[in-house]
C-alpha cells in the first residue's frame, strides 16, 4: 500500500477528467461564516461514504474556529490528515441584507450615506460603509487565501493534491471567481454529489455544472442547466460524527435549529431569486421515510429544533400530498416534543396541512410575499394569489397556530408607487388581524440584485447596469444599483428607513410599516387583492408579467 506521502495521486486524462490510482483522502473545509449547521458538506460526505466506503474523509468547519486561529487550525488539520483532495464550501459573499454582520448593518450604512440630510449622519454612514467594504474585501481575500494556503499545505504531503470549491456563494459568482482561484481548481455550481462521484470513479465530469480554472471555461448560462437527479437517503450521522471532531458544537445549545432537507428545486420564476437556477426548476422529493429516519438520528442526539432547508417547503400544490405524508410520518414517529420551521408558500396550505403543521410542532415560518399588492406580485412573476394566502393563514390560525410569522417585504420593486405601498400596508394589517400584531414580524428587505436572475436581465434592458459590471464590487457607484432602491421612491423610502432606525431600531420592521402608514395611509384590502390585467407602460407584459 503506498504511503500517504507518495507523490503520485492523479493521472490527468484530459481537461475535465481526473483518475485516481490510489484511495483518496478527502478533507471538506467549510469556510468561515455565521454558525449555521454545515448541511452541504455533511450531505456530500455522507453521499461519498455510501458509494465509496473505503475513501477516508474528514470535515473541518471554520465556522467553529475563532478568527485568529483560522490559518493555524487549517494547517494543523491538513498536517494531521494529509488530504489528497480538498473540498471547500463557501456559503456567503454578497452582503446586501438588513441585518448586522461584517462590522455593522450594511443596509443602514448604505442608507445613511445615500439618503441622510444631516451631514454628520451621512459621514457616519460613509465611515460605516468604509468599514463594511474593508470587512467585505478582507473576508473575500481571506477566504481565497485560505483556499490557496490549504492547497499549498496539502501539496507538501501529496504533490498532486487537488482542490474543489462549491457552495452557495460559488454557485452565484462562479464566473467572477475564475480569475481569483488557483489554476486547476474544480469549481462546482449547484449540487456537488454527482460531480464528486464521477471524479472519484475517474469518469469524465464535463457534462456536470462545473469547470476547471485555467483549463476549461464555464459554459454560457451553465447555472441554468438542469442538475443531475439524485436519490437522497437518510444521512448516516454515526459516520458523520466519526469524521468530524467538532460535531458536538451544534448540539450544545438547545436553541440551534439543525437543517434537514426534504426536497431540492423550485419551479417558480420570481424575478429576483437565484434559488430557482441554483437548485433547478425540477422539484426532487426526498422519500418521507428517509427524512424521518434522518430526523430520528438527530432527535436521539438531543436535537428538538429542525429547519427544513428547502427553497420552499411546499413549492406548489402538486406537492401538497408529499408534505402531508411527511408530516403524518413525523407525527407517527413519536417525536412529539419537537419544533420546526421553514420557508413556506402559504398559498399552498390546506386545512389538513395546517392541522398537521400545528400537531408536529411548527413554531415559526417565513413567507416571502415581497409585496402586499397583487399587481406587483404578478409583475415579479411570483405566482402568488394573495387572497388565497390570507384564507390559508386563517385556516392555520383556526388550526391552533399561535407562534411567530415572519413576512418578507421588499419595497420599491418594479412599478412600485404610493398606491401599491398603501396596498401592502393594508395586507400586512390583515395578517396582523389574523395572527395578532405581536406575532407577525415584518422583515424589510431591499432586493439585492444578483447575477442570473430576471431582475438582472431587466437592469440590462433598461440600461441600469452594463453587461460587463462586476456583481462582486462594493464600489459606491455599483453598490447603489445592486441594492435595488431606484428613484423616484428611493429617497423617500431611504428617509423612512432612517427615521425608523432613529425611533425604534430594535423593532425596525414594525416601525417602517407604522411610518409608511402615517405618511401614505392605508388602502382598502380589496384594492390590494385585485390586480388589473393591464401593465403599466413602463413594464410591458412580455418583460416581467408572463411566466416565460
Amino acid at each position: 500500500m503506498p504511503s500517504s506521502t507518495e507523490p503520485t495521486l492523479f493521472i490527468k486524462a484530459d481537461l475535465s477528467q481526473i483518475k485516481f490510482i490510489m484511495s483518496p483522502k478527502i478533507l471538506y473545509v467549510r469556510l468561515p461564516c455565521n454558525p449555521i449547521f454545515p448541511i452541504g458538506v455533511v450531505y456530500l460526505a455522507d453521499h461519498v461514504h455510501k458509494l465509496f466506503p473505503e475513501v477516508e474523509q474528514r470535515i473541518f468547519d471554520l465556522g467553529t474556529v475563532p478568527p485568529l486561529d483560522f490559518s493555524r487550525s487549517l494547517d494543523a488539520c491538513i498536517d494531521e490528515f494529509q488530504p489528497t483532495l480538498l473540498v471547500f464550501s463557501w456559503r456567503d459573499i454578497q452582503i446586501y441584507a438588513p441585518v448586522g454582520g461584517r462590522g455593522g448593518n450594511p443596509l443602514q450604512n448604505a442608507f445613511e450615506f445615500y439618503y441622510a440630510s444631516n451631514p454628520f449622519v451621512k459621514l457616519r454612514g460613509a465611515i460605516g460603509g468604509l468599514r463594511l467594504a474593508a470587512a467585505y474585501y478582507t473576508e473575500l481575500w481571506r477566504n481565497l487565501g485560505l483556499i490557496r494556503r490549504g492547497l499549498k499545505r496539502a501539496r507538501t504531503y501529496n504533490p498532486e493534491a487537488r482542490v474543489m470549491v462549491g457552495g452557495g456563494a460559488v454557485s452565484v459568482f462562479y464566473e467572477q471567481l475564475k480569475t481569483k482561484l488557483p489554476n486547476g481548481t474544480i469549481v462546482s455550481v449547484g449540487e456537488g454529489e454527482t460531480l464528486l462521484e464521477k471524479l472519484l470513479r475517474g469518469e469524465s465530469f464535463a457534462d456536470e455544472r462545473c469547470y476547471v480554472v485555467g483549463e476549461t471555461q464555464p459554459r454560457d448560462r451553465m447555472i441554468h442547466e438542469r442538475p443531475t437527479p439524485l436519490e437522497k437517503t437518510a444521512c448516516n450521522y454515526d459516520y458523520i460524527q466519526s469524521i468530524w471532531s467538532a460535531f458536538d458544537y451544534y448540539f450544545q445549545e438547545s436553541d440551534f435549529y439543525i437543517g434537514v432537507q426534504t426536497k431540492r428545486g423550485c419551479p417558480h420564476n420570481c424575478c429576483y431569486c437565484i434559488y430557482t437556477v441554483v437548485e433547478g426548476k425540477q422539484v426532487r422529493i426526498n422519500p418521507a421515510d428517509e427524512v424521518v429516519a434522518e430526523m430520528r438520528q438527530l432527535y436521539d442526539r438531543g436535537i428538538r429544533n429542525f429547519w427544513f432547508t428547502d427553497a420552499q417547503f411546499i413549492p406548489a400544490r402538486k406537492f401538497i400530498d408529499d408534505a402531508v405524508e411527511l408530516l403524518q410520518k413525523i407525527l407517527d414517529s413519536g417525536m412529539t416534543d419537537i419544533h420546526w420551521a421553514a420557508y413556506i408558500r402559504a398559498d399552498n396550505l390546506t386545512p389538513q396541512l395546517c392541522d398537521l403543521m400545528v400537531k408536529t410542532g411548527m413554531n415559526y415560518f417565513e413567507i416571502g410575499i415581497t409585496s402586499g399588492s397583487q399587481e406587483l406580485v404578478r409583475k415579479m412573476r411570483m405566482g402568488y394569489n394573495l387572497r388565497t394566502v390570507l384564507a390559508n393563514c386563517r385556516d392555520l390560525k383556526a388550526g391552533g397556530f399561535n407562534d411567530l410569522v415572519s413576512v418578507n417585504y421588499s419595497f420599491n420593486v418594479i412599478d412600485e408607487r404610493p398606491d401599491t405601498i398603501r396596498q401592502t400596508i393594508a395586507y400586512h394589517r390583515e395578517l396582523e388581524r389574523i395572527f395578532g400584531a405581536d406575532k407577525v414580524e415584518p422583515a424589510i428587505f431591499f432586493i439585492g440584485l444578483q447575477p442570473h436572475t430576471h431582475l438582472e436581465a431587466y437592469a440590462f434592458e433598461n440600461n441600469i447596469l452594463e453587461k460587463d459590471y462586476d456583481p462582486m464590487s462594493l464600489m459606491p457607484w455599483t453598490a447603489k444599483k445592486l441594492l435595488w432602491n431606484p428613484e423616484p421612491l428611493g429617497s423617500f423610502l431611504g428617509e423612512v428607513c432612517l427615521q425608523a432606525w432613529r425611533q425604534n431600531p430594535d423593532d425596525f420592521g414594525r416601525e417602517v410599516m407604522k411610518i409608511l402608514e402615517e405618511r401614505l395611509g392605508c388602502a382598502d384590502l380589496e384594492e390590494a387583492l385585485a390586480a388589473p390585467i393591464e401593465a403599466s407602460a413602463k413594464t410591458p407584459p412580455k418583460q416581467l408579467v408572463t411566466a416565460g
